[in-house]
């Protein structure tokens, strides 16, 4: 398909203000570069918003709790942000959590978890691993119930996303009823064929992706580890059911079907959709595209049905 109108629209924006490419920047200059958050339009009333702190391995993890309007215990979302592991905040997927918590009527926690390059590999995954537990373990303090706990994320937080259901499967426990998988990272693969195709010109580049797993890894070994890299992982039974959503243009698509495929031959029950036009990022810009907000309301749809379960 052609690409989105719309998404053609925001890629000439972002010509037309030349700010020089990611990878050619520091981690510190890359944080503060470009504000997105126009693209995600107004934030949405909730019931409750808390910045709080969990405990994690090297002190504590800030998260950010969306409750929604009602009484408890409600299910919960785990929530990693994307951004490569080097950039992105709690501040970044703000509108789209609020839309999933109002929609998917559940409590999400958003994970503020360490980043690379000051902390590499597997810092992130060890944090949201942390938090995720701290949930599980401290539902009734936050409304939630227990027994329906999900996580999810986009791009880096996609990858968060499939490690952590990895880690809790491998450590016995929590227990996870969902992962929501949104253009995830699951794979340190330069050639695959939307890498080849959509690696330049399409908001998230090839030289980006090199840049953020660079600062990630720790070494050349760490890329093959399926806490980095979970599409190496040797065995995928025994993970909750999954939402995978990738978009055409992105140069993440193949590794991200890829994933849904094989969990689809371990025997989970998988829902995947690629969304034709669309570019990298589109989760978070529902305000100014169409589709980026269809596949918020997706998600809360598939979270919904996974909390009913």
């Amino acid at each position: 398909m052609a690409l989105d109108p719309q998404a053609k629209f925001i890629l000439d924006q972002l010509e037309a203000l030349g700010a020089p490419p990611m990878n050619t920047l520091t981690p510190e200059e890359a944080r503060q570069s470009l504000d997105m958050s126009p693209l995600a339009g107004e934030p949405e009333e909730v019931g409750k918003v808390e910045n709080t702190a969990v405990p994690g391995p090297l002190g504590d993890i800030p998260v950010r709790i969306y409750t929604p309007k009602g009484e408890g215990p409600f299910p919960a979302l785990v929530y990693y942000h994307g951004g490569g592991w080097v950039i992105g905040d709690l501040d970044a997927v703000d509108v789209p959590c609020r839309m999933l918590t109002n929609r998917a009527n559940c409590v999400v926690v958003s994970v503020d978890y360490r980043m690379a390059p000051e902390n590499k590999f597997p810092a992130a995954a060890e944090d949201c691993y942390a938090a995720t537990k701290w949930v599980a373990e401290n539902a009734a303090s936050i409304q939630v119930d227990p027994e329906r706990v999900a996580i999810g994320g986009d791009s880096a937080g996609g990858n968060l996303t499939a490690v952590v259901a990895l880690m809790a499967r491998d450590r016995g426990g929590p227990s996870l009823v969902y992962q929501m998988l949104i253009y995830p990272v699951t794979n340190r693969d330069y050639e695959t064929v939307s890498y080849r195709d959509n690696g330049d010109g399409y908001f998230l580049t090839k030289d980006s992706m090199v840049w953020f797993w660079n600062h990630y890894l720790r070494e050349e070994q760490d890329a093959v580890n399926p806490y980095a890299s979970p599409l190496l992982a040797d065995d995928l039974s025994g993970l909750p059911p999954a939402l995978v959503l990738t978009a055409e243009y992105d140069p993440l698509r193949d590794e991200g079907e890829a994933y849904a495929q094989r969990l689809e031959a371990a025997g989970i029950e998988v829902e995947a959709t690629r969304y034709n036009g669309m570019i990298h990022g589109f989760f978070w810009m529902p305000g100014a595209l169409d589709q980026g907000r269809r596949a918020i309301e997706r998600a809360a749809s598939a979270l919904t049905r996974a909390f009913a379960k």
